[in-house]
């Protein structure tokens, strides 16, 4: 395939990059081909600037500041919030609760449900997650004698639904799933995994963090209880997140943490707590952070979700394309729904030593397992060599990877 056969062009790339200053720069003395989107995405001046503008006009800590600075931060966060909400299609601003991303928030949930189980309750997890979307279950079941099952995968890094139907049953009283594997690519079915979630009475959590930069997800349209994300993933700052929560969900939880904001009255004798969202961000939050996660939200909106979309898809499709002509290159993870995620591996040579090599070249992969050994186990290897692609990437750079990728075989064989 040529760049030349590729006739759509959504949006002007070219442009796009140059709102991102990190991509001009060099690593090892050449350009910076960065290919590490899944694990965070760059950022884009916008939001820089958003993040400077706060500091440097009206950096105030937030909510009951009757001067100006106070006023004006508060107004910003909680545009910020109004932002997340409409992108999400929250019912409600006060459903969405700033976290500092994707672990915080699922660590939330996980925290409250250890007040609400009993010892026997169920709860469905995927063979497909991130460690921060396992570990804090293992853990409230040891607390509560809770059991954990899981939905398999088959060998293209597909969720075997019918285990799934098995799995489910009156004792079931949570599922939680991401939404796109961050190690394969694969988007998993959450309609049908809410829906009959639900039929059991069930809750769901989605984990949305690596489905955040590629799709444009409605809350209400899923019907889901719990979705969770990060803005370091869709252009934003790290160390902000959201945790998404239906009100009778948030209301049915008890606080995460105690302190300052998140209560109505304190006495020695008694404290009550705040309503939404504030029950749920204990002392003073990350707030140019949450500015700037509004402004990121901006900033990819006005590109367009659909046109990001279509565009990844083509930088996906040639990317495997290409990778697949190389011998001895295995691809993992094929599933027939995917979003911009290669994981591949070469026959007898470590993914690290591949990653490196590719490094000192300027461009920048994953290697390793990825947060997600259950995956590894699977198909027993130590780890994949992982390419992850954004909207400001471009054809041009798959091909430096893919000469960098032979040379390193020729190298390393």
């Amino acid at each position: 395939m040529l760049i030349s056969d590729l006739i759509y062009r959504p949006m002007d790339v070219q442009k796009i990059r140059k709102d991102f200053p990190i991509l001009d720069r060099e690593v090892n003395g050449r350009p910076l081909v960065y290919l590490d989107n899944a694990a965070t995405s760059q950022t884009p001046v916008q939001v820089i600037d958003t993040i400077s503008d706060y500091y440097k006009n009206y950096n105030a800590n937030i909510h009951r500041g009757v001067h100006a600075l106070s006023q004006e931060a508060t107004d910003a966060y909680e545009a910020a919030r109004q932002k997340i909400q409409k992108h999400f299609n929250a019912t409600h601003a006060h459903e969405i609760i700033f976290t500092s991303g994707t672990t915080h928030s699922i660590n939330i949930v996980s925290n409250g449900y250890a007040q609400l189980l009993s010892e026997g309750d169920e709860l469905i997890v995927s063979a497909l997650e991130h460690h921060s979307n396992i570990v804090p279950w293992q853990m409230m079941c040891e607390k509560t004698g809770s059991i954990l099952k899981v939905i398999p995968m088959n060998q293209d890094g597909v969720l075997m639904m019918d285990e799934y139907d098995k799995l489910l049953s009156k004792k079931t009283k949570l599922v939680f799933v991401n939404h796109v594997s961050n190690a394969l690519g694969t988007v998993n079915p959450i309609e049908e995994i809410i829906t009959k979630a639900h039929s059991v009475c069930a809750e769901v959590l989605i984990d949305g963090a690596q489905a955040s930069p590629h799709i444009k997800t409605d809350v209400q349209a899923l019907n889901v209880d719990y979705y969770v994300t990060s803005a370091h993933k869709l252009c934003g700052p790290t160390g902000i997140g959201m945790l998404y929560g239906k009100q009778s969900a948030l209301k049915r939880l008890p606080p995460y943490q105690g302190g300052g904001e998140m209560i109505a009255e304190v006495t020695f004798e008694k404290t009550t707590y705040a309503d939404l969202p504030h029950k749920f961000e204990a002392g003073t939050p990350n707030i140019s952070g949450g500015i700037a996660f509004g402004a990121a939200l901006d900033y990819i909106n006005n590109i367009g979700m659909d046109q990001i979309a279509a565009y990844e898809e083509e930088l996906l499709n040639y990317a495997t394309t290409a990778l697949k002509e190389i011998p001895n290159v295995k691809l993992y993870g094929i599933a027939p729904q995917k979003t911009a995620v290669i994981s591949f591996n070469v026959e007898g040579i470590h993914p690290y030593d591949i990653g490196s090599i590719m490094d000192k070249l300027g461009i920048a992969v994953r290697t390793g397992h990825h947060c997600a050994q259950p995956i590894m186990d699977y198909y027993q290897i130590p780890g994949t060599v992982r390419a992850s692609f954004s909207f400001y990437n471009t054809f041009e750079e798959i091909n430096i990877m893919v000469e960098a990728l032979k040379k390193a075989i020729t190298m390393l064989q």
